[in-house]
């Protein structure tokens, strides 16, 4: 069990003020204002609030990022939302880098991402390995600065009809600034300090060294800089600046490793197994140095003409860890590392993002154009390591290759209302979008994959490439375009004076799968002016990303010293083809959503049901590595390939929920000020429908495509259940905010119900205190996860290396207690 440094007392009194206190959206902006902030997501009329739409939209404010101790757009949404998950896995390739967020525990991928209500480019990754989020392509929405930000709209309801693809699970819009004065210049400071134990892994018989099961560290030490200034353009215009600056240690996590490291000497341990460093892995947060600038800006060019657009640069520099390799491994030249050593993979991402437009009105209509671009790059190092098949002449960094996705987007549409004798006009929203995605993949040096045919003392042949992460080969490399075509209809009036209806459809063409249309009809029925019912039913869909249709690795295994190639096929490769591999067709869904709107004085608290059906899901399957396999392929005309893995639809899922907000304001009179939020969130999730295929389902045994890990992680991956509360205080010069959110048991599956691990529900308390020093500076000092909580360490059994003990299926981790300071100055 963890060790906790607090007195318990002191824990349990923070945990009952917790629940009275509250957690979620911790901010100074008052939950007043939230309510009657005019929302334009979910809807194209220009005057809905956040408690008139017909949908659920949850508005996170500025100071709600700000107010974090690692200030980040991910990690601010998910404590402030308790449908959406920010799990940060470890050891895991490029996906420690670029981190995945589920909505609602559906996949990344089908949560859409706007900017300004413009769609915003996915990352070019695609996650690949035993992660939440395995096989999905998503936007990085910390490639924006939080000083750019004025709020977050998230529509908690699916939208495909309104915006296109990927709105399955809901949509995040990200609204910017708009300032023509003022600003702030922010700096903050904070490290990880915390203690944390673990289940030892028993050392082998006769070792001459012990076992640990608790260590104490001060690391993860993060630097942040950040500024924004709002400057006028001409009369009206308006150019909103931010810059932020971002420099992470690396956190260390990691079990003790009582595996022998070193050959034996005359059949005995080396004397070097007392003295090694056996924390030996970087399992945790990432190093991480980043930059980043945005501008948005906007401005009249006559009474009727107005022009906006922004422009966004970021430089990722990140290292992470693989699995440390033992002096004593045949994936080890001794003579290069007598010690063994620990691999580093070294992404470099460059984010880049411009869009510009006019509005203006024309015959009654509000039109507006707009044209944008973004592109993510993403180009791997890998460092500390080595091509065992080179032998002694082996580099020790490598460059791998990397890939980049595009996206050009073309928007045109209108908005117009109409009198037609209803209780209100008739808002008509029409429009059409043209879109021109790319995907390219590029190989790495030659040294990064090749076998230079060095063999291992055993006369055997070892594997190609650089050791954690081979480079991808030139016969991986891609270069590849699809254009989309879309054009849509909204429609939404008081049909009645209580009754507010909504219809909208969208017909969509993808030149490589083909056309869908969506629909979707959204109503409310207002029994009183505080209280109202509200609900929706629609189809939506998700296209198949480029990077799902055009990513591919290879790597050679041995087989009784015989190569295979290992590939990560596109799904129209011909091996593919031969395993019964097709064409990726779009994900589509039926949504239906119920719920109600209660106006409690100068509070309010909502409830909305939601149940959506997803057929044809895209997955990763299994790697297909079996003897059959390979014999089926050698049979098929592809001697060589030793099997794969590959793309494919076919997996369909029920999930079910309720989504519950409660907000209220209080003033304190002498006392201050106290916003109180509390809200929960409950989602079940069912796979009905995995995918086969005839080739593979006449092999004997047949393979399984999707198997029992998979779908585990779909159904008990992340947390069925989350509850958040948080309450906000000012009086004068004084502010604080405590926060708590309990997160539901999550299941890590193993492949047989013995290697199942279930990590307990588990309670994070947040404390930030803020002090005004002046008008224009302030302080703040605060804890995230005040009492430095774990989740449940895997049993030894499960975690045979020592290296992770800890599950990465956590939805908030495993780096413990984070203390900080940040010092804001008003420009």
């Amino acid at each position: 069990m963890h060790r906790n440094t607090l007195p318990a007392k002191a824990l349990l009194a923070a945990a009952i003020a917790s629940l009275f206190a509250g957690t979620a959206a911790a901010q100074s902006t008052s939950t007043e204002e939230n309510q009657a902030t005019v929302v334009v997501t979910g809807t194209r009329v220009s005057n809905r609030t956040v408690l008139d739409t017909a949908s659920p939209v949850d508005i996170i404010s500025a100071d709600t990022i700000k107010n974090t101790g690692v200030p980040e757009i991910t990690q601010a949404l998910s404590v402030a939302l308790p449908s959406l998950n920010f799990p940060r896995p470890g050891l895991a390739d490029g996906t420690d880098t670029i981190r995945p967020a589920t909505l609602r525990g559906l996949a990344p991928d089908q949560t859409l991402v706007l900017v300004n209500s413009k769609r915003r480019h996915t990352s070019s990754l695609v996650n690949l390995n035993g992660t939440i989020g395995r096989g999905s392509a998503a936007v990085d929405m910390n490639t924006i600065p939080t000083g750019i930000v004025k709020n977050i709209e998230v529509l908690r309801d699916g939208a495909s009809a309104q915006y296109g693809s990927d709105a399955i699970a809901g949509v995040v819009n990200i609204r910017l600034r708009q300032d023509r004065k003022g600003g702030e210049a922010t700096v903050s400071y904070g490290e990880r300090i915390t203690d944390y134990s673990f289940n030892p892994v028993t050392p082998p018989a006769g070792a001459t060294w012990g076992a640990q099961n608790e260590r104490s560290r001060h690391d993860g030490e993060t630097k942040t800089a950040s500024v924004w200034k709002g400057l006028p353009l001409g009369e009206t215009g308006y150019l909103t600046i931010a810059g932020e600056f971002k420099k992470q240690e690396h956190t260390e996590r990691s079990g003790y490793d009582t595996r022998q490291q070193y050959p034996l000497v005359n059949g005995q341990f080396d004397p070097r197994e007392a003295t090694i460093n056996r924390f030996n892995a970087w399992y945790g947060e990432p190093e991480l140095k980043q930059s980043t600038v945005f501008a948005n800006m906007g401005g009249e060019l006559s009474e009727k003409v107005k022009w906006y657009g922004w422009a966004s640069y970021q430089k990722r520099e990140a290292r992470s860890g693989g699995f440390f390799r033992r002096a004593l491994q045949d994936n080890n030249t001794i003579q290069i590392y007598p010690d063994g050593f620990l691999p580093i993979i070294a992404p470099d991402v460059d984010d880049f993002s411009a869009a510009g437009g006019v509005t203006w009105n024309a015959g009654g209509w509000d039109m507006d154009s707009s044209l944008s671009y973004g592109k993510n790059k993403m180009d791997f190092t890998i460092e500390n390591t080595l091509n065992r098949s080179l032998g002694t002449a082996s580099k020790t960094v490598f460059d791998a290759g990397g890939f980049s996705y595009d996206q050009l987007t073309y928007n045109l549409s209108g908005v117009r209302q109409f009198d037609v004798g209803l209780a209100s006009a008739l808002n008509v929203a029409i429009g059409a979008e043209a879109r021109r995605e790319g995907y390219k993949l590029e190989a790495g040096e030659p040294d990064s994959w090749r076998n230079g045919g060095v063999l291992l003392p055993s006369g055997l042949p070892t594997a190609s490439g650089s050791q954690v992460f081979p480079g991808f080969r030139p016969s991986d490399e891609s270069d590849a375009h699809r254009t989309a075509y879309s054009v849509y209809a909204d429609f939404e009036a008081n049909v009645l004076p209580a009754l507010l209806a909504s219809f909208a459809v969208r017909g969509e063409h993808y030149s490589d799968f083909g056309n869908n249309w969506s629909g979707k009809l959204a109503g409310r029925y207002d029994f009183t002016p505080n209280f109202g019912i509200r609900g929706s039913v629609q189809n939506g869909f998700r296209a198949p990303s480029m990077q799902q249709q055009f990513f591919t690795s290879t790597s050679t295994n041995f087989v009784n010293g015989i190569p295979y190639d290992i590939t990560t096929f596109q799904p129209t490769a011909p091996a593919a083809v031969a395993l019964g591999a097709k064409p990726l067709d779009a994900e589509k869904s039926t949504n239906f959503s119920l719920g109600a709107v209660a106006k409690l004085g100068k509070g309010s608290l909502t409830v909305d049901g939601f149940h959506i059906k997803i057929r044809n899901r895209i997955v990763l399957s299994e790697n297909l590595l079996a003897a059959n396999v390979r014999d089926y392929l050698t049979s098929h005309g592809f001697p060589g390939v030793g099997g794969g893995r590959f793309f494919i639809n076919g997996v369909d899922t029920t999930t079910k929920g309720v989504d519950v907000v409660f907000n209220y304001p209080w003033t304190l009179g002498a006392a201050g000020r106290f916003d109180l939020t509390v809200a929960g969130n409950y989602t079940n999730t069912e796979v009905t429908k995995v995918p086969t295929t005839a080739e593979l389902a006449a092999l004997s045994p047949a393979p399984v495509l999707f198997d029992r890990v998979n779908v585990l992680t779909f159904e008990q991956g992340t947390p069925k259940t989350k509850f958040t509360a948080s309450g906000t205080w000012s009086m004068g010069p004084f502010g604080a905010t405590l926060r708590a959110t309990r997160y539901g048991k999550v299941l890590t599956p193993g492949t047989t119900p013995a290697l199942d691990h279930t990590m307990s529900a588990q309670t994070l308390v947040d404390l930030e205190g803020r002090y005004a020093i002046t008008k224009a500076l302030s302080l703040a000092i605060g804890a995230e996860n005040l009492f430095d909580q774990y989740p449940d360490a895997y049993p030894a059994a499960l975690n045979t290396t020592g290296n992770a003990p800890f599950t990465n299926y956590s939805p908030f981790g495993r780096s413990g207690r984070f203390v900080y300071a940040r010092l804001t100055y008003a420009l």
